[in-house]
């Protein structure tokens, strides 16, 4: 079975990292030996393992590393059954909001079935809600509960492949119901038109809170708002208002409705979703509208809490659990979230006011994934996107710590949703991060079957393709790699990139021709409005190979540095790693010999017309792919003459800049390897000195990953170097000229004395 195969993986992998310790190496490269045989696979339609129980036992017997792990769920062993306010605080609470009084409802109905013509099209369009004919929720928990049961039913078919079943449930209430309609949201989040749709969502849940609060008198809501505003009211509840006759506080209810709190938390997951579309565009313009959506969802997320805490050991009878599940889930992926990113990416975000907490955001997590509720497959992407994303930026150090727990999630997620595109999809990531490239194919290959005739087939099933060309890429298996590729053009969410990538693979395979044809059409398909890191990488790469005519490029391996900086290397097989160092030396050899024949014509002619040798940029990207790759394979005293290299002859590299601060990342890691942590930490926190290059941003959210790391194994911090102190006025306004001239001394000499 897929897991099990994997589980076997990572364990032998241990055994050897273990063994490899013992006899002193100081390496933390996985074991590339083990591999999956074709006899433990499982088929398409059974890849979850059969003995997944076994395996579960199996990894709760093993012995773990007490860094990373044992951290996340530290000091939060909290009650399902008990509210969980009264054990964790999060930072920053919003203000308390006001209660209300309700409403009269609509009956809505409660039978579904399938639109069969409209959800089998893929695409999902906004709905045109008239907001102002949006009437406010009055239903009450229970009732709540009992009316979403049919959401929960769509939050099944959607992560059991039935996608089609799952967006005719959405689309049934979609009109009438900001939840359901959070739910096409959630299909249209990896589509163009997701923003659209979450944005419509947003609207509609903020119609429904306005019409909660409709009857709500104008002077109590305006000095509510003004007076926190101010931040003159510590108990943040409503001041100046008239009191009320018994009849009025007979009818007062004493929290917000149900249906309020559920409104503004579909309205602040809408914020959620939409901060990481943006987030994903890794530009400033995407940071700034991340940071603005983020904080209008933790705004609704803490009036909710506030409000909850309220409550007490009552909540259950003023809360149904979906909204419950829904704060769990909000609240603990904004702390995950911002404890991921750097203060690089924080300054744009503007999130330097949070206080994001790590620990809270496992915790509450947790508790989604075990209420087993409509939020909780959600909690279980999130807590893998964690494991996988973050480990795949910084392998080298992060690998042991979390792909443990990647594979105890993915286990639990898999007994309930055995053929899930979107675990699958995990599945095959975790594999690669494991070492395990044909493992990792198959589960990819596995996701893109599953999904194909459906919804999934332009969204996780592209996505299977392009992770399966990277596989094969990092197999050099070019021909293949080329091919998946091939098929990708025009579907792929950066068409600029897979071009390039596919010209970069012809390239590898010798055909000169087709590979430039592909480096000159990709920057055409640069769309402007929305330009990413890649886009930007692409585009200056290319210009790069046109100062030249392209006749350069036998000094240049542009597949490989797609890989270096991809983070590839330490998770490819020694095989693999062994091609490509000879090809990076059989490039450099090239670089020699043409700047021999150009500094002969030197040793002839006075003054050539040629201009002097500057191959620093070829030579610097080839020398800290070779760095990475001798890094990889253990060896990490013949990269350090290379390292050095680059960052002596940092000042002569020109158009690629992302080489120096690569460099010491690279360098960071082979001291980390020899057991030098501290001066590893000084010259990553170096490297986040340097900025304006390609895929800056995403190298600052892999060095504060090592960072963070090292603070927490308690890596000393080495201080800074106060520059010296240049000439001195001695406390004088001015300095004298003539001192500066001549460098005499300002000091005047003593007046003469006569004897009397």
């Amino acid at each position: 079975m897929v897991i099990t195969a994997l589980q076997g993986t990572v364990n032998q992998q241990k055994e050897a990292t273990v063994a490899a310790e013992e006899e002193g190496k100081a390496s933390l490269a996985i074991d590339t030996s083990t591999t999956a045989s074709t006899n433990e696979a499982s088929e398409p339609g059974t890849p979850v393992p059969g003995d997944a129980d076994d395996a579960t036992t199996e990894v709760a017997g093993e012995k773990k590393k007490p860094d990373l792990i044992v951290q996340t769920d530290k000091g939060f062993d909290l009650p399902s059954d008990k509210n969980m306010a009264d054990y964790v605080t999060p930072p920053t609470p919003g203000i308390a909001p006001t209660p209300t009084s309700p409403s009269s409802s609509t009956d809505l109905p409660a039978d579904l079935r399938e639109q069969q013509e409209y959800a089998q099209t893929n695409a999902i369009t906004p709905s045109k809600i008239d907001l102002k004919s949006v009437l406010p929720n009055t239903m009450g928990p229970r009732a709540q509960e009992e009316y979403d049961q049919d959401m929960l039913k769509g939050m099944q078919a959607f992560f059991n492949n039935k996608f089609a079943d799952a967006k005719a449930i959405f689309s049934k209430r979609a009109e009438i119901d900001p939840l359901y309609a959070l739910g096409l949201g959630c299909m249209a989040f990896i589509r163009e038109n997701a923003l659209a749709t979450l944005t419509e969502t947003y609207q509609f849940a903020n119609a429904q809170i306005e019409a909660a609060s409709a009857k709500k008198p104008l002077k109590d809501t305006v000095s509510h708002y003004i007076t926190n505003l101010m931040g003159s009211n510590p108990t943040n509840l409503p001041t100046n208002t008239r009191p009320l006759n018994q009849n009025e506080m007979n009818k007062q209810p004493a929290f917000m409705s149900n249906g309020s709190l559920r409104a503004h938390v579909v309205r602040a997951e809408c914020g959620l979703l939409m901060s990481i579309i943006h987030m994903t565009q890794e530009s400033v313009v995407g940071y700034l509208k991340m940071g603005m959506n983020l904080r209008r969802a933790y705004s609704s997320y803490s009036l909710v809490w506030q409000e909850y805490k309220r409550m007490g050991q009552d909540f259950n009878k003023y809360m149904d659990q979906d909204t419950i599940s829904a704060i769990q889930f909000g609240i603990g992926s904004v702390h995950l979230l911002l404890s991921s990113l750097p203060p690089k990416i924080l300054r744009i975000v503007s999130a330097f006011g949070w206080k994001a907490d790590k620990h809270l955001g496992f915790a509450l997590l947790k508790l989604c994934l075990e209420g087993r509720r409509i939020r909780s497959p959600l909690a279980s992407m999130m807590l893998l996107s964690y494991y996988v994303i973050l480990t795949s930026f910084a392998p080298q150090l992060l690998t042991q710590e979390l792909v443990q727990p990647a594979i105890e999630c993915l286990l639990d997620a898999q007994q309930t949703y055995p053929n899930s595109a979107f675990f699958l999809y995990f599945a095959g990531r975790v594999s690669r991060l494991a070492k395990n490239l044909p493992l990792s194919t198959q589960s990819f290959v596995y996701t893109f079957e599953v999904s194909q005739g459906a919804w999934a087939e332009t969204t996780i099933g592209h996505l299977a393709v392009f992770e399966i060309a990277l596989n094969c890429a990092m197999g050099m298996d070019w021909v293949n790699a080329a091919s998946r590729l091939k098929d990708l053009q025009n579907k792929h969410t950066s068409p600029t990139f897979v071009k390039y990538f596919y010209g970069a693979c012809m390239e590898m395979l010798g055909n000169r021709t087709e590979a430039i044809l592909s480096f000159a059409e990709a920057p055409k398909l640069i769309d402007k409005k929305k330009k990413t890191q890649m886009e930007t990488f692409v585009a200056r790469r290319v210009e790069f190979f046109e100062q030249s005519g392209y006749q350069d490029m036998d000094f240049s391996l542009p597949a490989l540095e797609i890989l270096a900086l991809w983070n590839c290397f330490p998770t490819m097989p020694e095989s693999s790693l062994e091609q490509c160092l000879v090809l990076v030396d059989r490039t450099l050899e090239a670089i020699y010999d043409r700047e021999k024949q150009e500094y002969e014509i030197r040793v002839i002619e006075l003054a050539p017309d040629a201009p002097v040798p500057d191959y620093y940029d070829q030579r610097g990207t080839l020398l800290v792919m070779k760095s990475s790759i001798l890094n990889a394979l253990g060896r990490y005293r013949e990269a350090i003459v290379h390292l050095n290299w680059v960052i002596d002859h940092r000042e002569h590299v020109k158009y690629s800049k992302w080489i120096v601060p690569f460099a010491y990342w690279e360098a960071g890691i082979n001291l980390w390897s020899n057991d030098d942590f501290k001066r590893a930490r000084a010259l990553w926190e170096q490297a986040l000195t340097f900025s304006g290059y390609d895929f800056e941003y995403r190298l600052a959210i892999r060095l504060n990953l090592a960072i963070v790391h090292a603070i927490e194994l308690g890596v000393p911090e080495t201080p800074s170097v106060k520059p010296e102190k240049g000439l001195t006025t001695h406390g004088r306004k001015r300095m004298s000229i003539i001192s500066r001239l001549t460098g005499s001394t300002s000091t005047p000499a003593p007046a003469a004395t006569t004897s009397t």
